[in-house]
């Protein structure tokens, strides 16, 4: 509730340095007077968000580019630190603790993978480093085996993951691979970050049925999303828009074109919800009665 997250930068500027300008014979170097000081500012990145997430449900954060979607997302997942994250974040009326972020799964946008492995060789291996030691070898096969069919990898398992350099498997499969790698834990919170970036339409739709498999099995999943087609903000529960840091719109999905519609928001010709959001947070918009 009402988390807010400032940055403070520190200006600071150091002669003698390693890195020295050349100047031109036309320019003079600038002045050395004052360059010790430095001079504190302030970036203000979240304001005041307040949001939900239930059991069952995918919450769906949108904005555009530098709206503060990941910082949302890594705050929830207990990755920030210091005093610049204020307000309260809590998982089942508790403060964030040990126990809590542990069964918490965290998707970066970035899939970061052995190539060379395949998918089954990639998640036995996870499971080996992320299960508790006491389980034997078996349950941990067991919970990477459980894991490839859940994500519906089972067509790649022997294919291995690949990169921009080596032909291996698709992106799609490449996003669940990561996921999977988060299910190994059995999270109860799954945080996402752009898990449609890079994916083509109906890659994505797959990758949002997958999740909303998932959620149909008690997890609470939220994940941010940069520019999803019609069929896919239909499959969300709820919609938190975001604007510089500021949340414009929380609630169901389907509700969401009827509320800026009240307020005078609405566009001149049916459109894709998702696109018309993004217009509004990027204030491209204008109102009509």
């Amino acid at each position: 509730m009402d988390v807010a997250y400032r940055l403070k930068i520190e200006a600071k500027q150091k002669s003698g340095g390693s890195i020295k300008r050349l100047f031109t014979p036309h320019e003079s170097p600038p002045s050395d007077h004052g360059s010790r000081a430095a001079v504190p500012q302030e970036r203000i990145i979240l304001k005041g968000v307040t949001g939900i997430a239930h059991p069952g449900e995918i919450l769906a954060v949108l904005g555009p580019s530098g709206s503060g979607k990941s910082t949302l997302l890594n705050a929830l997942a207990g990755r920030l630190h210091g005093n610049g994250l204020t307000g309260t974040i809590l998982a089942n009326s508790s403060k964030l603790n040990k126990s809590v972020l542990r069964r918490t799964g965290f998707v970066t946008q970035d899939d970061i993978l052995y190539p060379h492995l395949t998918v089954r060789e990639t998640l036995v291996f996870c499971a080996m480093l992320r299960l508790p030691r006491v389980l034997p070898r078996a349950t941990k096969v067991a919970a990477a085996e459980s894991a490839i069919a859940e994500l519906g990898l089972r067509k790649c398992e022997h294919t291995i993951i690949g990169n921009s350099f080596i032909r291996g498997v698709s992106g799609g499969e490449r996003k669940r691979v990561s996921i999977a790698h988060e299910m190994l834990v059995d999270p109860s919170l799954l945080i996402l970050d752009e898990p449609t970036s890079g994916l083509d339409s109906t890659a994505a739709h797959r990758l949002v049925m997958t999740l909303g498999s998932l959620a149909k099995k008690g997890k609470s999943v939220i994940t941010s999303v940069h520019q999803p087609s019609s069929r896919v903000y239909q499959m969300f529960d709820k919609v938190l828009l975001l604007s510089e840091g500021q949340c414009l719109y929380f609630g169901k999905g389907s509700d969401a074109m009827r509320y800026f519609q009240s307020v005078g928001f609405a566009p001149s010709f049916p459109m894709n919800p998702a696109d018309f959001l993004l217009d509004l947070a990027n204030a491209s918009v204008e109102g009509q009665m």
